[in-house]
């Protein structure tokens, strides 16, 4: 097994590991500090996955977004083509349950939004290095999507997800803050 999949393997478990209240609490505690981020408070575009337990929990951040008159885009796998579409969702009901349970957006019923006009692009991840550097879940969808994206990225992590090292290889582009529970790493 390579040390990514080891790493990988390792991190799925301490997520799977983390109780329920300390879920809870940890993800709030994320998303009550990216909403006084300059990066969030400035963006009316939003880029962001709709999060899977135990991911931070995103579903919150979506309502909020929406709640201050933010527009929430969403990504769509394309797996023959190993790329990633963004589509506008105004409401949960417009995604579909595709891949390993995750939730996609219907693309009869949302607009494709270009990269180009995504103001914040939060970078799904399982972890991460103090340097931004982040490790997904093995199908670079992301690192080809970030090599023409301008826009700001950062992530949302738990504190055990951000680790000293793991192996960066050419075509890895890190993310430019990482939020925990305990902290916000500025990463350039």
């Amino acid at each position: 097994m390579s040390e990514k999949n080891i790493i990988r393997k390792e991190m799925k478990d301490k997520l799977s590991a983390l109780s329920k209240p300390l879920y809870e609490h940890y993800s709030y505690k994320i998303a009550s500090t990216l909403y006084n981020h300059e990066d969030w408070m400035n963006a009316k575009v939003i880029g962001i996955t709709i999060s899977k337990e135990p991911e931070v929990d995103t579903y919150q951040i979506i309502r909020r977004a929406w709640e201050t008159g933010k527009e929430i885009v969403v990504p769509k796998c394309h797996p023959t083509k190993k790329a990633l579409t963004f589509h506008k969702i105004t409401e949960f009901s417009q995604l579909e349950s595709v891949f390993y349970g995750l939730f996609e957006p219907i693309i009869e019923q949302t607009m494709e939004v270009r990269p180009e006009n995504i103001d914040l692009l939060i970078v799904p991840g399982l972890a991460y290095t103090k340097e931004g550097f982040r490790l997904g879940f093995g199908g670079g969808y992301y690192d080809r999507f970030l090599t023409h994206f301008k826009g700001k990225t950062m992530s949302l992590s738990f504190h055990f997800q951000v680790i000293p090292q793991f192996s960066i290889e050419m075509h890895d582009i890190p993310v430019s803050k990482i939020i925990t529970n305990s902290e916000v790493i500025n990463t350039k």
